[in-house]
Parts: structure tokens; sequence; C-alpha cells
């Protein structure tokens, strides 16, 4: 033991290297008699490899799949984050309380003002009013704000290991990998939220794989910090979806008493005529708006005597975006709310 303690001494080193090796003995005591955590590291190690052979096999290059899983841990808090996921239990009035907040409102409409030319250049091409993209924006990253801070590959790696759903996620850590191999971003700025979704206005990378675009013309798909790209590459998305170009998404309205609950929800589509022969009415009570080209579905998120609206084509396509009716009222309201309806 003396030995052993003079080897110690006679060693010269920092003070930090000096206490690493103090503590050496204990950490391979600790790991060697640890046989679930060795079993996890060579767990992990394996999926690692058959990742990697199937990446090249993607065509994915051997120097970006060893850069970007050098060091590679799973990410616990991606792993909390993703156990977490509480049902929803805000009203639709406290939801939007939140979401479309007076803040909120005037930061877009001094982003639309702001960015006015840019987004004007954007509708142009794909037919999106410039005030929707305004409302996702804000309502996605708080214009740019909190787009994330996680590390891209490594917190869709994380979910990809887990199991939990594994097949998505490898699936998606492909589509990463690839944006970082055509030089898009690189591995050391590809941040995103605990999920993989990147960018101003949050794209998953099979998203960006199929509807981002390159606005700027410089060859680089820039969703991060380049607004032209991301402007563009969310109006593709829309577009894509089938948005209709200078139709609103729909309106709040009032329900008669009398009215048959059997026809709400977005399964029943009827002409606005058909809706005002049957009682619907603006809230404010006004006729509806005389459109023989419009279709609309009648919602009402919070039950019976809760507010009650008239939804659009365009509606449909926001709820392609985020399947949640809260999220696709919120953004029709915000982005109204911007330009003052």
């Amino acid at each position: 033991m003396a030995r052993y303690f003079g080897f110690y001494k006679n060693v010269r080193c920092s003070k930090a290297t000096f206490l690493w090796l103090l503590a050496l003995p204990v950490f391979l005591v600790l790991v060697l008699t640890n046989p679930v955590w060795a079993e996890e590291q060579a767990h992990l190690a394996q999926w690692v490899a058959d990742f990697k052979k199937e990446a090249l096999t993607r065509g994915i290059s051997p120097g970006i799949l060893d850069q970007a899983f050098e060091d590679f841990e799973p990410i616990a808090q991606v792993i909390e984050l993703d156990r977490d996921q509480p049902e929803f239990k805000l009203s639709l009035d406290q939801y939007l309380s939140r979401v479309v907040r007076k803040s909120r409102v005037d930061k877009g409409r001094d982003m639309l003002s702001r960015h006015r030319s840019l987004l004007a250049e954007v509708y142009q091409r794909y037919g999106v009013q410039p005030r929707f993209l305004v409302a996702l924006w804000g309502i996605e990253t708080t214009f740019g704000f909190t787009s994330g801070t996680f590390p891209v590959i490594h917190a869709i790696a994380t979910l990809a290991h887990d199991g939990r759903r594994s097949t998505y996620f490898r699936k998606e850590l492909i589509q990463a990998l690839r944006i970082v191999d055509k030089g898009h971003i690189s591995l050391g700025t590809m941040r995103g939220s605990w999920a993989g979704a990147m960018g101003q206005l949050q794209f998953m990378p099979s998203t960006f794989h199929d509807f981002a675009v390159d606005f700027a013309g410089d060859a680089r798909i820039d969703i991060w910090d380049d607004l032209g790209d991301a402007f563009a590459s969310a109006a593709n998305y829309l577009s894509r979806l089938g948005w209709s170009t200078g139709h609103r998404w729909g309106r709040e309205v009032r329900l008669p008493p009398s009215f048959d609950r059997g026809m709400i929800g977005l399964e029943t589509q009827k002409r606005l005529s058909e809706w005002q022969r049957l009682g619907v009415r603006r809230v404010g009570g006004e006729d509806l708006p005389k459109r023989p080209d419009l279709f609309g579905s009648i919602l009402q998120p919070g039950g019976k005597g809760g507010r009650a609206f008239v939804v659009y084509e365009n509606f449909r396509v926001i709820l392609a975006w985020n399947k949640s009716d809260y999220f696709a009222l919120a953004v029709g309201i915000l982005a109204d709310q911007i330009v003052g309806r």
C-alpha cells in the first residue's frame, strides 16, 4: 500500500489531475461493481454502432456521424420532458389569455410593420397572408426569442434510443443529420426544442426536408437566423397543405338556443348561407358574410354555453401544423388582433 501511494508522490501533475488520479480507484470499483451501469453503456454503444451503419446506408457521411456521436450520452432532461406531458387542463379562455396576450399582440404588430416588405414578398410567392406567419412566429418562439437551447442531434438521438417512440425519432434523426451533412447548419449551432423542433417557426427535421426553402438564394436553408428562409418555409408548408389565399381562418359566432349540437364538429361542413338559415350569427348578432364559396364547420371547444366559432378550410390547414383546436384558434385570433380585426 505504501508503494501504491508512493506512485502518486512521484507523479508531477496539476492539482485537478492529481485529484482525479486519487479518485480513480474508487471510480473503477464503482464501475466494476455496477453491472446495470455497465450493461446500459454496452447497450448504448451497440445502439450507436447499429444506427451509424444504418445512417451510412442512407448517405450520411462518416465524418458527420463521428462528430455527431462523439461523447454522446442520452439527455436525462429530454426523457423527463417527454414523460411529463400532462393532459391539457386549461379552458379555452385560460389558454387564450396566456397565448394571445396583449404584449404578444403589440409585439406582433411591431414585427408585422418591421418586416412588412419581406412578408409581402413571401405573400406574393406563396399566397399566405403576413398576419398568419407573424402569429405563428409569435406563438411558436415568441418571435424568435425562445427557439430552444437543446442540441438537436443529441436530443433526438436520446428519444430514438429511449424506445417509447423510437421509430419516429430514428427517422427524424436521419433527417437531422442530413441537414448538417448538406451544410445548412453546423452541429455546434443546431439547437432547438427538447423534441428536436428547430428554428424561428419550429420545424421538425422531416418538415424541414419536405417544406423548407432557400428564399435568400444562397444555396443554404437557414430557418434559424434568416427570416426570409424561415417565413418562406412556413408559407410553403401552409401553401402545400392547401392554404386558401385571401380567406380568413374563421370567426367567432353566436348559436341559437335551439341549435342542433349534433352538427358541432369538423365532420359537418355547410355553406355560410346554410348556417345563416339555421340561426348562426356573428358574435355581435349581425348576419354571416354572404360568401357562397365559403364552407364552414361549427366548433365549441368549451362545450354547451362556451364560445362558438365557424371555421373554414384555412383552420384545417393550421390544424395540420399542430393538431390542437386551441392552438389553431389562437393562431387565427392572434392574426386578427395583430391587424385590428
